[in-house]
């Protein structure tokens, strides 16, 4: 019997050789690709399961957070008069009759609630000054503006009650399989202007004064508010500043008017600022919305100029 070297190796041929290389590349790999496969299909599986689980139990009905702003219609006649009337009817500026001041208000309120409310939706030019339409707040709707005429006269005498505001999805429950939007606590409303909602005032619509603006001068307006740090110059003018420079109420130079702001112009942008911030003679501070930030208040300002250059 011979006896086997033990030193020697099982691989004989060249043949046998490639055949074990082979096999050492493929085995690992087959049984790699054979792991994969299997923990991957049961993540898999796993995943489809957890999604069947969150589709079962995912609420019939969600509460979105909106903006307070949205519905419109329930402001109560004070709310409107501390956000856009009391900018002229507290100083009575532009012939506006101040709020509580029963001489002024008693040959208005006895034209009637009807003929008030009328003159404030609508504008009125009378004598004395401009009332323009909604007090310049196009985003009022007639019940708000009828209670704010209701609450000045209120306050000057008159017994008046409000509308009450309507019901809206707001204030209700979200049925199922709906979406509920209800006021975000403490949001601010994105929309205030500069003058009264009691007629009594003067003067035509401050729509009509803006559209009669230059185009040119309104493209490079836009074009110095986008540059603005973030704050938008032509949001600020058409939700506060157009009420007076739109028409040129109490003095104000009107919007794209070069002739109007060049000697302002000439006083510096700091200056310009400063005003606008501060206030000065029938310019109140901030243009009335006390709201407004620096910046915005700044890019408004920034807005205008650009455009009476």
């Amino acid at each position: 019997m011979t006896e086997q070297d033990p030193h020697s190796s099982p691989i004989k041929t060249p043949r046998q050789l490639i055949i074990v290389v082979l096999l050492a590349f493929l085995v690992p790999i087959t049984v790699i690709g054979l792991l994969s496969q299997l923990f991957t299909s049961g993540r898999h599986d796993a995943t489809e399961s957890e999604q069947r689980v969150l589709a079962r139990i995912k609420p019939v009905g969600t509460v979105v957070i909106a903006d307070a702003s949205a519905p419109h219609g329930n402001l109560s006649g004070e709310q409107v008069y501390g956000e856009v009337c009391k900018t002229c009817h507290e100083a009575g500026l532009a012939g506006a009759p101040k709020a509580g001041d029963k001489a002024a208000w008693a040959p208005r309120i006895a034209e009637g609630e009807k003929m008030l409310v009328t003159h404030a939706i609508g504008g009125f030019q009378g004598k004395t000054g401009v009332m323009p339409p909604k007090g310049g707040n196009a985003d009022l709707t007639d019940d708000e503006v009828h209670r704010a005429v209701v609450y000045l006269a209120n306050q000057a005498g008159a017994v008046w009650k409000e509308p009450p505001p309507a019901a809206t999805a707001a204030t209700t429950a979200a049925a199922p399989g709906t979406t509920a939007a209800v006021p975000a606590a403490g949001a601010a409303s994105t929309t205030t202007a500069a003058t009264g909602a009691a007629p009594g005032a003067a003067a035509s619509s401050s729509a009509a004064a803006t559209s009669a603006a230059p185009a040119a001068a309104g493209t490079k307006a836009m074009a110095a508010a986008a540059a603005g740090a973030g704050a938008d110059g032509k949001k600020v003018y058409d939700g506060t500043c157009h009420v007076c420079h739109g028409t040129g109420l109490a003095g104000a130079p009107k919007f794209g008017d070069k002739a109007a702001w060049a000697p302002r112009i000439a006083t510096g942008i700091d200056t310009l600022h400063s005003v606008a911030l501060k206030g000065l003679n029938a310019m109140p501070p901030r243009g009335g919305n006390l709201s407004l930030s620096d910046a915005e208040v700044k890019a408004a300002v920034d807005y205008m100029v650009a455009a009476a250059k």
